[in-house]
């Protein structure tokens, strides 16, 4: 997968070399390119934004740099390709490349999910852009409309300071979903929100610390009293902390 990230704080995004997702960029699982929006400005002071039309508070990102940075992340995606090796048979041919899909983390953009997730673990190409201010103009998002598709994207019913700290949960999420990112992918299976539940709690050794003691279903052996036990336990977390999750009575 490619990954394209536009913002005006590149260094932050500095923590993808460490930990799994650092470790499948080395592997080529996964590249990612940091943009700095500042340098598709051309004035002296590198602007990126402007007052808003019909007054308010604060300043909104101008257009330009953004339609600039779109263009040349996009313009780059459509290039041809090198051709295939004319040996490459049907079965052996790469999946047919979607299109880039350029995400806006936004609080007034869907709900970002765990299925959002594992879908989107299976695009080819994805941009990110990080707004900030009062946001990004509007007319970026509908020319970016007329070239890719085009998402916004919310954590959740809260405002951040920009869309850095939303694109690197997002980046998280995703990239391990990526096969080869996970070293055991059966990990995946059984978290919170794969199968519409929370997860189950995890114990490790020794069995009694500090005067608490692991469930003995889970030191017995047997495997089948074993999942019914996470199952009853995954039931009664997500009735407890997140009931809105349970299909109605």
């Amino acid at each position: 997968m490619r990954i394209d990230i536009v913002t005006i704080f590149p260094e932050y995004f500095g923590v993808l070399d460490v930990s799994l997702l650092g470790r499948a960029r080395e592997d080529g699982i996964l590249e990612v390119a940091v943009h700095d929006l500042r340098d598709f400005t051309h004035d002296r002071h590198r602007t990126v934004d402007d007052k808003p039309y019909g007054g308010g508070a604060g300043m909104v990102m101008k257009p330009e740099p953004w339609g600039e940075a779109l263009d040349a992340i996009l313009d780059a995606a459509a290039a041809p390709k090198s051709a295939a090796p004319e040996s490459t048979t049907e079965a052996d041919a790469p999946a047919a490349d979607t299109g880039p899909i350029v995400i806006f983390p936004s609080p007034a953009g869907e709900v970002f999910t765990q299925a959002m997730a594992r879908e989107l673990s299976h695009a080819d190409h994805i941009v990110f852009g990080c707004g900030r201010y009062e946001g990004i103009d509007q007319r970026v998002f509908e020319y970016a409309g007329s070239r890719a598709s085009v998402r916004l994207v919310s954590l959740g019913d809260y405002v951040l300071n920009g869309g850095e700290v939303a694109v690197m949960a997002m980046i998280e999420a995703i990239g391990r979903l990526i096969p080869g990112v996970i070293g055991n992918p059966e990990s995946l299976v059984e978290e919170s929100h794969e199968d519409g539940l929370l997860e189950y709690p995890s114990y490790t050794k020794p069995a009694l610390w500090r005067d608490y003691e692991v469930p003995p279903v889970l030191t017995n052996g047997n495997h089948g009293a074993i999942a019914t036990w996470r199952r009853a336990q995954q039931l009664e977390r997500t009735r407890r902390v997140r009931p809105d999750l349970l299909p109605p009575a």
